[in-house]
Formats: C-alpha cells, structure tokens, sequence
C-alpha cells in the first residue's frame, strides 16, 4: 500500500509503497555490496607474507574468508524474513524485471522464493549495489543522505 505524508497528500505526490525495511538498512547494504563487488581474482591464494610488505593488495581480492562477504552475510542473515524479502524484491525491482506499480506482486513472488539462504542468494547477483539503488529510487527513496553521514 503506498502512503502518503500530508505534504506530499496536499501536493498530489506519491510516496510509494511502505517497506518492512529502512532504507537506512539498504543503503548500508549497498554500501557492502560494492565493497564486496569490486573485489578481484585472487592471484596468490596463500602469499604467507606480512600484509604491510606486500602493500595489504589481498584486501582486495576475493578471498573465502573475505570479512566484507562475513559482514555482509551476517547482516543480511540477522534481517527479519520481512525485511529480507523487501531486500530480494528491491533487487529485483532494481534489475528492470519490474515497475514500481508491480510492488506488491514483486515482493508476493520474493515472499514465495524466500528461504533460509537469501545472504548467499543476494551477494550471488553481479551489481547488487546498483540493483538495490535503483530499486529504492523507483520508490521514491534515496542513499544520498545515508551517504553523505558516512563518506
């Protein structure tokens, strides 16, 4: 159902449909996500060197014991069903596969979908970060803010 606040009720604005998740929330995903996103392939899968010698460059490859991907993972994990759904169906929304007048059945089907592996799921989608972005901002939300407070 999408709400309205009285401003944007007196202006004839629509301020989409009410999430189960803040977009505070999304937003710190997004922010994860291109952490995680701009990995590379790793090169020397034990250097068995100091971090500080070799310039700390495995930080930026994809290891298994990546600590972005745990992090991620781990926030994704801790989310309510509702919020994971409302995160699985913004990413979907965000990749074009739906409208933003299609909310309700979009997030019918990521409620359908749902099960216990929707970390694993999300951070398997190239650009989460960019999905998710776009899937906010169809429904009238941003990150500019949440950015702003944390760069």
């Amino acid at each position: 159902m999408a709400r309205k606040s009285r401003d944007a009720e007196d202006a004839g604005i629509d301020e989409g449909p009410e999430l189960s998740i803040s977009p505070e929330k999304v937003c710190f995903v997004i922010v994860k996500a291109r952490e995680f996103d701009a990995k590379d392939a790793v090169t020397e899968p034990d250097p068995g060197s100091n971090p500080s010698d070799d310039k700390d460059v495995s930080v930026l490859e994809d290891h298994s014991d990546d600590p972005v991907v745990e992090e991620l993972t781990a926030f994704i994990d801790s989310l309510s069903e509702d919020e994971q759904i409302d995160l699985v169906a913004l990413a979907w929304l965000g990749r074009d596969d739906y409208s933003a007048e299609d909310w309700a059945e979009v997030r019918a089907e990521a409620a359908d979908a749902h099960n216990a592996r929707t970390a694993e799921y999300l951070l398997g989608i190239p650009l989460l970060g960019d999905f998710l972005e776009e899937g906010l901002s169809q429904l009238g939300h941003s990150c500019e803010e949440f950015e702003m407070d944390r760069l």
